[in-house]
């Protein structure tokens, strides 16, 4: 471990880490702080903790983020700190494991993305006529993992001691609500000896591990063979497509080995859905029958009415009144990467009406937006700034 974590050059600067935007955790030191102190030094004094066996994780932050399904998901942010060390060991054993990792997992893998995994599913529903689907929810998997059975999945792969105690170290964290001497802390994971918090850099290739087991055990128990069922997942999201008919024996054996596996199948959410008749929601695609120019209907994949919900909702965000004091090419420079970002993803099947709807809302906010930063009354602002202005003079990016 103490060879994992790369010492930095003088000057050198930390990447922020992508799952919270580089935030800092409960001791507040953010990257500006450890680069005004030094990055080499920083480090230097990190691995002489890893080589002395003196490393100890501290505690996670919990924030809370809102989910696609409603509701709000909880994060535990390590320190930036233990972010690196976490980072450094995904780097030394994450390769070991991908080689065990199986391919109906696509979740937090090189070269597989969750773009793939919604065409696997296609495929499945199209070309293997596998049009039982289970649209499978789990309640929590992240946070309710057993800590026993996950250790005996890296165990299998992995001998060292020092990396297996920091691993459980890790799992094992209290978390903190909030900042500061009388934040209140639990010790949750410890006293249900489950969880691998989100918001960890580790945590998502120690989801794929357990998930592994789901599908392994799907093969060995003849759950696969009875049924045809295909799975696909992505981290906590998976369905199981079947052929016409055999969706309830899937079921059946789905709730079965979950249960085995100490995870709970959300029952309000899980559902068999019988294409072309039915459409289901994968990653924020929705899946079912479409139609063509010519009226012909077909199975394919487009954006789903939440995904355009979800990101209406950022550039409504982007263009409230709280942001009328600053410069309209600072707007833009934030609508443009949340726009552009949401094309690249949802770029399969008919797209061109959900971009409608994105374009057109997002020009009237912004147009909105105009109308009350200059003081011009509440109207629309569609005349006074129009289209062209939008595209040509502000630069503003068109779905």
């Amino acid at each position: 471990m103490g060879q994992g974590v790369a010492r930095g050059r003088p000057g050198q600067s930390l990447a922020p880490l992508p799952e919270n935007g580089g935030s800092a955790g409960v001791d507040q030191v953010g990257f500006a702080d450890i680069e005004a102190d030094g990055v080499e030094a920083w480090l230097g004094n990190l691995q002489e903790e890893l080589k002395a066996k003196q490393y100890r994780p501290r505690p996670l932050l919990r924030v809370w983020i809102p989910k696609a399904s409603g509701g709000q998901r909880p994060l535990g942010i390590p320190t930036i700190r233990d972010r690196v060390v976490q980072a450094a060991m995904v780097l030394v054993i994450g390769p070991v494991f991908e080689a065990d990792l199986l391919p109906e997992q696509y979740g937090f893998r090189p070269k597989l993305d969750a773009k793939l995994a919604v065409r696997r599913v296609h495929y499945h529903v199209t070309q293997n006529g596998r049009r039982d689907v289970i649209d499978a929810d789990l309640t929590d998997y992240f946070n309710t993992i057993p800590h026993g059975p996950l250790m005996k999945c890296v165990a299998r792969r992995i001998s060292d001691r020092q990396i297996l105690s920091v691993i459980k170290m890790w799992l094992r964290a209290p978390v903190t609500e909030g900042r500061g001497p009388t934040a209140p802390t639990t010790a949750e994971a410890r006293r249900t000896k489950r969880g691998t918090p989100q918001g960890g850099v580790i945590s998502p290739l120690l989801a794929n591990l357990y998930f592994r087991r789901f599908i392994l055990a799907w093969e060995a128990l003849g759950a696969a063979s009875e049924t045809q069922g295909a799975i696909v997942n992505y981290a906590d999201d998976f369905v199981i497509c079947c052929p016409a008919g055999r969706g309830e024996a899937a079921m059946k054996w789905m709730r079965r080995i979950m249960v085995a596996l100490g995870l709970t199948v959300n029952e309000n959410k899980t559902r068999l859905v019988r294409l072309p008749g039915e459409r289901f929601d994968f990653l924020g695609y929705t899946v079912g029958r479409f139609y063509g120019k010519d009226g012909r209907s077909y199975i394919g994949t487009a954006p789903s009415k939440r995904a355009v919900q979800r990101v209406c909702r950022k550039i409504y965000e982007e263009t409230s009144r709280r942001w009328t004091a600053t410069s309209i090419e600072r707007r833009v420079a934030k609508i443009n990467p949340i726009l552009r970002g949401w094309c690249n993803y949802f770029e399969q099947g008919p797209v061109e009406r959900a971009y409608r709807v994105v374009r057109a809302y997002t020009e009237r906010r912004v147009q909105r937006w105009l109308m009350m930063k200059h003081h011009k009354g509440r109207g629309t602002g569609y005349r006074q700034y129009p289209k062209e202005h939008l595209y040509e003079t502000l630069c503003l990016y068109r779905p």
